[in-house]
């Protein structure tokens, strides 16, 4: 008399076999986590750097899946890339993700705080003023939203604001010089810092810098600082 197989699960990632469906239910291998993790922010950043890296990189006409990517050996060190991005709340992922790979930076470094400083300093002088302006007015008001002290809300920010928090807030890139040299309430600002906080900023608002920017673009500086006295700051 022949015995009756038994019927077993087997995990459509790894291929692992269990004799109960409870158990593969239950199973949890690292292809299984990975596919799980596919929306989470870093790792949706990871696998967007993913891309990047093969059409600049490889040279590669063909589009990359989920599939690919949660299977390439290079998975980790994008994802670790894509959550540190998310946590340093990196002001613009594309460009320096493309920053990182035209100037052949290794991607076991992609990580370092170094690296982000560099693309950011760069970044900063030459991005469109609407970008910079549209970043910096919504840190304040997210600002304002969270501290109930700012009676007249973001337009306080620069005269109420927490001065150790602000300038945080201009050496991460949130708050640019286009929006600290044109505002009368910024240029208060500076003018009230401490001879630590200033050295704490010098390095991103180097004066002489932007100075010679607002001559070479008048209608830019003209416009931000309309925008900028209607809005009260």
């Amino acid at each position: 008399m022949k015995s009756e197989s038994k019927q077993t699960y087997k995990c459509q990632y790894c291929g692992k076999s269990y004799a109960r469906e409870s158990t593969l239910t239950a199973h949890l291998c690292e292809q299984k986590r990975r596919h799980q993790q596919q929306n989470e922010p870093g790792v949706r950043f990871g696998f967007m750097a993913y891309l990047r890296f093969y059409q600049m990189s490889q040279g590669s006409n063909k589009t990359k899946t989920y599939e690919d990517f949660s299977s390439s050996p290079y998975y980790q060190a994008f994802v670790k890339f894509g959550r540190y991005c998310t946590s340093i709340r990196c002001i613009n992922f594309t460009n320096f993700t493309e920053w990182l790979l035209k100037n052949n930076k290794k991607l076991d470094y992609w990580c370092k705080d170094t690296l982000y400083v560099e693309w950011m300093n760069t970044y900063l002088q030459k991005e469109a003023v609407q970008d910079a302006l549209e970043r910096a007015l919504k840190e304040m008001q997210d600002y304002a939203d969270t501290h109930p002290e700012l009676k007249n809300g973001f337009t306080d920010y620069f005269r109420y604001g927490n001065g150790n928090r602000i300038c945080h807030h201009i050496t991460t890139g949130r708050i640019s010089p286009w929006v600290l040299y044109n505002s009368t309430s910024g240029v208060d600002f500076l003018d009230q810092l401490t001879t630590e906080q200033t050295t704490m900023i010098w390095d991103y608002i180097n004066p002489e810098f932007w100075q010679q920017k607002f001559k070479d673009y008048p209608e830019d500086t003209e416009w931000v600082r309309d925008i900028l006295k209607q809005a009260g700051l």
